[in-house]
């Protein structure tokens, strides 16, 4: 069968930009709801949040904006346009569930580690749409493409120095908790994100 079989169409791959973003903007309503952060960009936007009160979807999308210069010479137009499009969604979203839902109480493990599937689960939607979240995983996949460095290993490293940032801002249980989400997180997208094992282009 040709690839052009597997190829999303456009209606496949607006939904996923759609729906995507909503899904990481509920791991963002429980990631903050119980007072935790997660690593990557959104991460960088949580401390932002936490050090200052500013509101978590215009300082995520604003750090996104350095970054699109780097996605147009590492991914190509069309990534870049898509990424720009999920960005501003999860930006938008992120401000808008807490007027959608109103959680009276939440377990925060249970928030850390259904905040880390979800997330998990928006990322690999955005992936096999040939899309993402932007920020330090448009960094990781440049500076693998420039200086061949490993990009699972930078966002890794990136994704440690967020988290202890963390302990500035928040109590160590909070931070412990949050790591136990990006284990969450990464956990999903390890499980089930194989090279070659996904046709759709």
């Amino acid at each position: 069968m040709s690839t052009a079989a597997h190829r999303h169409t456009l209606f496949e791959d607006a939904q996923s930009l759609l729906v995507a973003p909503l899904l990481c903007a509920f791991a963002v309503l429980l990631f903050r709801e119980a007072g935790l952060l997660t690593g990557g960009t959104i991460g960088i936007a949580f401390l932002i949040h936490y050090l200052s009160g500013w509101a978590i979807g215009p300082v995520l999308f604003v750090l996104n904006l350095p970054f699109y210069l780097l996605a147009m010479k590492a991914m190509g137009r069309t990534f870049t346009i898509k990424t720009f499009i999920a960005v501003a969604l999860l930006s938008v979203y992120a401000e808008l569930l807490p007027h959608w839902i109103s959680l009276q109480s939440i377990d925060r493990v249970f928030a850390a580690v259904m905040g880390g599937f979800l997330a998990g689960i928006s990322i690999l939607m955005l992936i096999r749409h040939k899309s993402s979240l932007g920020g330090l995983g448009i960094l990781v996949i440049h500076l693998q493409n420039t200086r061949g460095w490993r990009a699972g290993k930078l966002q890794m490293a990136a994704d440690v120095l967020i988290l202890a940032a963390g302990i500035f801002v928040r109590d160590p249980l909070s931070v412990a908790l949050s790591i136990l989400g990006a284990i969450a997180l990464n956990l999903v997208i390890a499980v089930n994100h194989k090279s070659g094992r996904y046709m759709g282009t």
